[in-house]
């Protein structure tokens, strides 16, 4: 059986008179992406806070890398089978309990299918919290059978939490559910501190900076197109381009549109180097086509960070044009240069849009508040 995933506990022992939420995580806090690090980054703003609550982390599937191993069923089966007991423990147990289930598209719905269900038989009430950049979509490219499976562990949810107002009306309209059961609660990300720039000599290159997964649907082959346009070429700039994802691909990429000696992708970075490339940037770049709220946008938003996104998923919901950062029409190659320009040339424009990033993150998506709000949730349901 899978070793148990990392328990986080609220208070001492009062942590016990409320009850206890069994966070389900795919890959747990160290393997679940995303979704990992935003219920990481919610416990680590947890701890210490005596609201009755004890916290457990559930894996669900295991690490993401045994999808390459021939027996990632049978390893991913007895991550499942694993999670199914730690729930008909907590059930069993004398104090309240309620699991709060985090769901992307496919491998994870119909896992998540395997536990809301069994959840329901058992009598343990659950929270479901979409993380998928387009679960509409995940829901119509399915059959009938699964579509009634999905409707059901939606319907049978104490709540439905979603990243944004669009995944708001679109899953309560398609999947019919009430509408006081889906509530929307945006991405969050802690604050890295107050002395975020120095100063920075004139003549250093401007430092752009994407972080995230490197693929086609984050718009990196757009990003490495702009940055070799011509207009950027005479001015001064290098680029980071942080994460896993098709480096080699990437890299070769780079090298025939000839600014490989001005890009580097140092591949996957831990959140330790994340602050660190953060803290040395000028901007944060994410021309993604598809996306739910992504993490990479909060997070140069708290380091101040002239924020360059396209207007997809929750990201309208974030960032105000002209105050805390610049929308670019997702695959537009010449807008993202231009924007890149502007950026890389008007050092006012960049301090302004800075600052305004800076007041976006501290005004509405600060952990702290991304906290009380999901702990208060849990109270409700306990």
């Amino acid at each position: 059986m899978p070793a148990e995933n990392t328990a986080a506990k609220s208070g001492t022992q009062t942590g016990f008179r409320v009850g206890a939420v069994l966070v389900v995580i795919p890959g747990g806090l160290e393997h679940g992406g995303g979704i990992g690090r935003q219920m990481g980054y919610f416990l680590q703003a947890q701890r210490g806070h005596s609201d009755g609550i004890a916290y457990q982390v559930v894996d669900s599937r295991g690490p993401w890398f045994l999808g390459s191993s021939p027996l990632y069923v049978f390893g991913s089966a007895l991550f499942l089978v694993n999670a199914m007991v730690r729930l008909l423990l907590a059930r069993l147990s004398s104090r309240p309990c309620v699991a709060h289930i985090n769901i992307t598209g496919r491998g994870s719905t119909i896992r998540k299918i395997v536990l809301a269900t069994f959840a329901r038989a058992i009598g343990l009430r659950y929270l479901l919290h979409v993380h998928d950049y387009d679960y509409a979509d995940e829901y119509r490219r399915r059959g009938g059978w699964m579509q009634k499976q999905i409707e059901g562990i939606f319907r049978g949810a104490e709540k439905v939490v979603v990243l944004g107002s669009r995944d708001q009306k679109l899953l309560s309209a398609l999947l019919q559910l009430p509408p006081d059961l889906v509530m929307v609660l945006h991405n969050a990300v802690p604050d890295p501190g107050l002395d975020l720039k120095k100063a920075r000599a004139p003549e250093t290159p401007c430092e752009l900076l994407f972080l995230g997964h490197l693929s086609a649907r984050k718009g990196v082959p757009e990003l490495l197109q702009a940055l070799a346009s011509p207009s950027l070429k005479s001015r001064a700039w290098r680029a980071t381009l942080a994460g896993g994802g098709s480096l080699d691909e990437f890299r070769e990429l780079a090298a025939r549109l000839g600014i490989s000696e001005r890009v580097s992708f140092p591949g996957w970075v831990d959140e330790a180097n994340v602050k660190a490339l953060s803290a040395k940037a000028d901007a944060l770049v994410l021309p993604s086509h598809a996306e739910g709220l992504a993490m990479a946008v909060l997070e140069g938003l708290s380091f101040g960070l002239v924020v360059i996104a396209t207007p997809v998923g929750a990201h309208t919901e974030v960032i105000e044009p002209d105050r805390s950062g610049i929308l670019v029409p997702a695959g537009d190659v010449v807008a993202l240069a231009d924007a890149l320009a502007q950026v890389i040339d008007d050092e006012g424009l960049r301090k302004r849009l800075g600052t305004g990033a800076r007041r976006r993150f501290l005004d509405k998506f600060d952990v702290r508040s991304y906290r009380d709000r999901l702990a208060q949730l849990h109270a409700d349901l306990l």
